[in-house]
């Protein structure tokens, strides 16, 4: 620890007096010791100092009255006055212009060499500097192994976060991509900004919550941080393009049933659970960077991919759908791309299990990307014709997408719609049958057609919507609910 004017007065050795007042503060630490005998050695001063001197050019009361105030004005810790020399004892008017300024004055006896005072203050600063630099090595081994041990960047800022007192945050294109303290607002004047090299132009950015202490580790870490970023996208961009072969060989329906199971399980994807996609197209130049950004935290345990063809550039991410609301996450999906400077619509297809399901969430999504809204909901597609388009269609996904709102109805309020639809649809959209058959005023028949409608957006007196929902009922039938 760096030695002040009371631990020399408390040396016996040295044998130092004070001199100054008893208000005059001796804790401040020495950083070094200049010894002189200019008349004014201000200009040879950085601060700090304890000033070392026989006084052999301060002759008169005015000359030791300026070199008190000279040495205020360098920001010196004290005088350190040796007598015996040029005088036998401090002089007066020395110690009187001190206390003004409140400097502390000490008295060095002739016996007490000048240089053991230096080498005391020199041998204590070696020691805390050689302290300093063990704990900082100790530091750097601390932050190397967090990575080494597969720990990643959230364990290494948590250490570094303790190492220097403060909450740390890690940006990329101006979005929080990691934090000790999530959801801080990083950039205003209470941070320390410390700029992130990872050579992709993504203006990674090391936030310090102020104040923090920081003894040289600050800069270590920064290297560290570049390089395990670096890492980062690199492996991103190689896993996204192996997820983008698979889903490419899924779009494109060339895989068998188990198959397509397997290869979709190693991205972890559930084939069994219902999945949906969302989706990104984005001109040539901007395409490495859909290939490495980061996905906003609402879609992190989501699956991303890319796919290159000659007409097309795209993100997908596949979504579990017990994510949430489905405009929720492709609204964050495109809140991130304008952080990254990509300007385009976020396309989503709807949820369906299987490898089948997800290959038409797929087409889904990108025919909703064209239609130019930054963020786009899947329309509704036609059982009729995905059972003319296709063998392979989530038909049982479709049947729940029209008939759930009835089934959910009927459940919440003890109603019976979707008894009174089969009844209608079967009897060929006669009223008065349906309230024959199942003992009802034609008013009420009639009742619960407009609630029909109302929740399922399909009309049963119109012969499409009609054709739609004797489908549904027709397939919900065939795979009953378990």
């Amino acid at each position: 620890m760096a030695l002040s004017l009371a631990d020399l007065i408390m040396v016996p050795n040295l044998l130092l007096k004070n001199m100054g007042s008893s208000r005059t503060p001796l804790n401040t630490p020495i950083d070094w010791v200049a010894v002189t005998e200019l008349e004014n050695p201000q200009a040879f001063l950085s601060g700090g100092e304890l000033v070392l001197t026989t006084g052999a050019r301060q002759g008169t009361a005015d000359a030791q009255r300026s070199f008190v105030r000279q040495i205020r004005r360098a920001g010196a810790v004290g005088i350190g006055f040796g007598v015996g020399f040029e005088h036998d004892q401090v002089p007066a008017a020395l110690i009187a212009e001190a206390n003004r300024w409140a400097v502390p004055v000490v008295e060095v006896p002739y016996s007490t060499p000048f240089i053991a005072i230096g080498k005391l203050v020199a041998d204590a600063r070696s020691s805390d500097h050689y302290a300093k630099l063990e704990r900082l090595l100790s530091q750097h081994q601390i932050l190397a192994r967090s990575l080494l041990t597969g720990g990643g960047l959230p364990t290494l800022l948590r250490k570094l976060a303790a190492m220097v007192g403060s909450d740390l945050v890690i940006s990329q294109y101006g979005g929080e991509v990691f934090a000790t303290s999530p959801g801080s607002a990083f950039n205003d004047d209470g941070w320390h900004a410390v700029a992130l090299s990872t050579g992709k132009r993504d203006a990674s950015t090391l936030w310090l919550r102020k104040p923090f202490h920081d003894d040289g580790i600050v800069d270590y870490a920064r290297g560290l941080i570049s390089i395990e970023l670096n890492n980062l996208l690199q492996r991103r961009h190689t896993g996204r393009q192996i997820a983008g072969q698979v889903l490419a060989d899924v779009v494109r329906g060339t895989l068998d049933a188990p198959d397509a199971a397997a290869r979709l399980e190693s991205l972890n994807i559930n084939p069994a659970a219902k999945n949906l996609v969302l989706l990104i197209a984005a001109e040539e130049a901007k395409f490495p960077t859909l290939s490495t950004m980061t996905l906003p935290a609402e879609l992190e345990t989501a699956t991303a991919a890319v796919m290159k063809t000659e007409d097309h550039n795209e993100l997908l991410v596949i979504a579990p759908a017990t994510l949430g609301d489905p405009a929720v996450l492709g609204r964050a999906l495109s809140r991130r791309m304008n952080d990254v400077g990509i300007t385009g619509s976020v396309g989503i297809g709807g949820a369906y299990s299987q490898a089948n399901g997800l290959r038409w969430s797929y087409f889904e999504a990108r025919e909703a990307a064209s239609r130019g809204l930054d963020v786009n909901v899947p329309e509704r597609l036609s059982l009729t014709s995905l059972l003319l388009a296709s063998e392979d269609v989530p038909m049982a996904d479709m049947a729940q997408e029209a008939l759930g709102p009835l089934v959910s109805f009927d459940k919440a309020h003890g109603a019976e719609l979707v008894d009174t639809l089969d009844s209608y649809l079967r009897l060929n959209g006669s009223v008065a049958a349906v309230a024959e058959a199942l003992t009802l005023h034609r008013n009420t028949v009639r009742y619960r057609l407009t609630q029909i409608a109302e929740l399922t957006g399909y009309d049963p007196a119109l012969t499409p919507d009609r054709v739609q929902l004797w489908l549904a009922l027709a397939v919900r039938r065939l795979s009953p609910p378990a």
